[in-house]
Formats: C-alpha cells, structure tokens, sequence
C-alpha cells in the first residue's frame, strides 16, 4: 500500500481534512490539479464551529490572525432602513469564538497548505489530477494524471476522500448521483480592495430590496464584498462590464477607491449526493453537499465533515475500530446539513422577495412580531441557527439524550503554572474524559483518554497528580455539569459528548473486545485496542 489515504483536492476542505490527518499520524496523499493555492476569493465566511476545527488541526491562530468578526449583521428594506437585526457582538454559542468571521480565502488556503509542512507522513502533489479509481477488497488504486506532462500514474491507498467540489471528479468516479435544486437566478459576486476613506456604508448588510437583492460587508485585509441578484435581461458580460461594477458598488463603497479583484457570475444550489459513501471512497463539502449561501454554512459543513472523518479513519487505520465505524460518518454529518441547507433556503425566501407589495409586508411583519421580546431575542441572538448536535450515530446508547450527542462548551481555563488557555489546548487530538468528581480517573477503563479534573473558579491547579487539573476562571463547565446533573463528560476527539457516565455499559460500549470471536458483530459495534 503506497499510502493510508489520498485526499482529491486541496482546497479549504481537502487542505483542512489533510492537516487534520497529519495530527492524528496517518500518511496521506493530497493531489490537486491546481499548481498554486487559488487566487479567487470565493468562500468568505465561516463561524465559531470552523473555528474550533482548525485548532484541532493547531492552525487556529494562524488562520484567524485577519479575519473580521462583523459585530451585527442587518436586514434591510429598498429604503436602507433595517427591519430584522442579528447583534452577532451580543452572542456566544460558547465555544470559544465570535459566532462570525470573514476572511480572505487565498491567505486561508495558504496557511493551510503551509500547515502540511509539519508533517513528514503528508504529501501534497500539485498539479496532478484524479483520472479514475478501482476499489478491491484491500483499497483503492487511483489513477492520475500531470497536468504539464500528460504523464499517467497510480497510487494504492487504503481509503480515497473527494474533497474536490461541486464538479467532484471523485463523486463521478464512484458513480454517485445528485440529488435537489439549481435555482435559477444569478449572482454577480465582487470582491475588491477599499482604500482608506472608501467605505460608504460600514455594516454587514443584507439589502432585501424586491427590485434587485444584495449583500454587502467589510471582509479581512480591508476588502469588502458585494453580491447582487440579476434581473431576467441582464447577461453576465453586461454586469461585469467597469461600468455597471461601478454603478452597483456606489451606495456602499467610493468606485474610484476600490480596486476590483473578482467579478463572477454565478448561480446557487441546494444539491445532496445520493450517498456520501462508496466503499472505501467518502464525499466530504461540496462533493456531497452544495446549500445556499443565505447562512453562510457552505464551506463551514465541509470543515465539520472533515472533523467527523478523520478521527475515525485515523482509528480505523491504527486497527483500533472496524471499518464499519466509518458508517457513522454519513448518518451523524447529513442530519445537519440537510437542517442547515433547509434553514438556508428559508432565509433565502425572506431575503429574495421580489415584489413591492409581498415586500411591504414581510418589513411591516417582521418589525411587528419584533415587538415580543421573545421573537426579537429569537432574531437578534441568532437563535434560528441549528445547533451543532448529532441524533444518532456513535454516542453511548446510539442516540441524541440530554447532554449526549450536543457540542461540549470551549471556555479558557487554567492549569497549573500556566497562562488561561483555551479547553481544546488541553484535551488533545483524542478522546478526553473530565468533570469535577475526584474518583472518575480510577474507575475509567476505556480508551485511551485523556483525564482532566476540572476545578470550580478560584482552585489552584496543581500539577503531578496524575490526573491533569484546570480552573474553570470562567465558570462555565462548573455550570455546565451542574445543570446536566453530571460529575462526568466523555468526549469525542470532535468534541461532541459521547457520554455522560463512566459505568460498566458506557465503558464496554467502548472496549468491545477487539481479538477474535464467534460472536457476531452489529453494524454499530466499535472495536478498540487497548
């Protein structure tokens, strides 16, 4: 076997998903027809859960140094009057971040591709394409091909992950089909460079105007971005013209003072792949899914694929799980995908009415039912945003219950002679087990874990305990357990609660015996080495 895994494409998600098997020690393959990190910036947005991802890949600080969190983001009328907001300063999903940032998606791919560099066992091949691939009973032989010489090759790998896209040669390859809607209208998209004094209209707005919607926002490196629907006349060769650029940009930011970088036209989709695995071939972001952009969730749902993924086939890889782990993959991740591509669409029927007096209504409603503080906490808080919970897949008893199956919260913490840090830094790439009680640690007989006593605000971490002590300063852990009526949390290396007990059937659920048996296994057996 030449490598572990070969990763199709090397864009955020494929960079992202190598960076993080880099982490966890499997040797990769990454092959990218490209020879250059693009140099369009197409994605813009992420959130606080992507954020999490590329610390677990120990890049957070490298790709969030430029990013801009928008402190509110606006709904607004033909007239620029506001009639939704979403104060983004006021929210904490808690998990460590700004719940919003942009960013700039050629510096973000850079420092992924930058990030491989760490890891002798990951090799990044540019300009290679992905011509074809065979599955056996042993792995995958793919067939490549140079793009400058024509010369043709093969490489053998265990598993093969498509991050290659919506036109997903690897999705093609494993002859899986499509399923959903390309809508019909077009977007011009535009990005472009603000000299000081430039900006006109400084907020992150979504300008809801039935004769032509919009959105427009300050992005990283003192860029800005603009999206404008087009009307049935318009062609693309007509909105990309200097002048039309400039007459559409004029409300928001000087002409004369912002220099254009990317000027696309282009159409939204709301597509599922049938099944997002082949045998030993996974689609992870736009190869298994494409949403509308309305929630900013595009790219974001392809980072959390590559966070549920790769843990598992790193696990699978090392002979401590069954291939059938994998099968999770598929039935933890589409859930919430398809809630977010869903929510995505609705916001997307809000902000696309396209006629005055249907527009006249949704302003007036809107202001209207704000008056009920509920409703307005519901909007301004972000609240529609579907939570980052699994319903069913590798959690102690299967399924979403109570705490199980939810996102475990990232406050700062304290260890002992060290600076506040943030949790994650201290939980390490695997499966983690902490909470407040002292005799935790004696009992737990699972995987390889590790353990962490969390201390209430105002302890003194101590070191050498055999037991790793943080001071949760914040208050949110010590908060956390209280309100779940737990003295435990067994994390997942992704950081979703896979239990809240440490007893004999969470522990077995974790140790099914891993050297041969006549007992048949389920499907959702997991084997572990010890």
């Amino acid at each position: 076997m030449d490598t572990d895994v070969v990763v199709v494409g090397c864009g955020p998600v494929g960079a992202l998903t190598a960076n993080l098997l880099g982490v966890r020690g499997v040797r990769t393959v990454v092959v990218e027809r490209g020879t250059a990190p693009h140099g369009q910036p197409r994605a813009f947005s992420c959130d606080d859960e992507a954020l999490r991802v590329y610390q677990q890949a120990g890049l957070r600080d490298e790709v969030a140094a430029d990013m801009y969190p928008p402190p509110v983001v606006e709904y607004v009328s033909g007239n620029g009057r506001p009639f939704a907001t979403i104060a983004l300063s006021e929210v904490d999903f808690g998990l460590g971040s700004e719940p919003l940032h942009f960013f700039d998606q050629p510096w973000l791919e850079a420092s992924l591709r930058g990030g491989l560099d760490r890891f002798e066992h990951v090799e990044l091949r540019t300009g290679v394409e992905m011509t074809g691939l065979e599955q056996d009973a042993d792995g995958v032989t793919v067939s490549l091909r140079d793009t400058a010489t024509g010369a043709g090759s093969t490489i053998r790998a265990r598993y093969v992950l498509g991050c290659d896209g919506a036109r997903s040669a690897t999705r093609a390859a494993a002859g899986i089909e499509l399923s959903g809607t390309s809508y019909a209208e077009p977007w011009l998209a535009i990005s472009g460079d603000v000299a000081p004094g430039g900006v006109r209209q400084p907020r992150t707005r979504f300008v809801c105007d039935w004769r032509r919607p919009a959105f427009v926002s300050p992005g990283a490196f003192g860029t800005h971005r603009l999206e404008f629907m087009l009307r049935a006349s318009e062609t693309p060769e007509e909105m990309t013209r200097p002048e039309t650029l400039d007459r559409l940009v004029a409300p928001y930011v000087d002409p004369a003072r912002f220099t254009v970088t990317r000027a696309v036209v282009y159409t939204f989709h709301h597509l599922v792949a049938r099944r997002w695995r082949a045998g030993r071939v996974f689609l992870l972001g736009d190869a298994a899914h494409q949403m509308p952009p309305f929630l900013g969730q595009g790219l974001c749902s392809g980072l959390r694929d590559a966070a549920n993924l790769t843990w598992k086939l790193a696990m699978v890889i090392e002979g401590a799980a069954g291939d059938e782990v994998l099968d999770s993959y598929e039935t933890e991740r589409r859930p919430h995908t398809q809630e977010m591509a869903v929510t995505s669409v609705r916001l997307g029927r809000v902000f696309l009415v396209r006629n005055r007096v249907a527009a006249f209504l949704r302003d007036t409603t809107l202001r209207a039912v704000q008056a009920v503080p509920r409703v307005r906490r519901f909007v301004r808080h972000f609240e529609f945003k579907p939570a980052p919970v699994l319903r069913k897949g590798l959690l102690a008893g299967g399924a979403r219950r109570g705490p199980v199956g939810t996102m475990f919260p990232q406050p700062k913490v304290a260890t002992a002679g060290a600076a506040a840090v943030r949790l994650d830094d201290v939980l390490g790439a695997g499966f983690a087990v902490l909470g407040p009680a002292v005799s935790f640690a004696t009992v737990w007989d699972g995987p390889p874990a590790v353990l962490i006593r969390v201390l209430p605000p105002g302890s003194v971490a101590v070191a050498g305990s055999g037991v790793l002590e943080v001071v949760d300063d914040e208050g949110v852990l010590t908060a956390w357990f209280a309100r779940h009526h737990a003295e435990v949390a067994v994390l997942r290396p992704d950081r979703f609660v896979y239990a809240t007990t440490v007893d004999g059937p969470v522990i077995a659920s974790l140790t099914a015996a891993t050297s041969p048996s006549s007992r048949p296994r389920t499907r959702a057996a997991v084997r572990w080495s010890k």
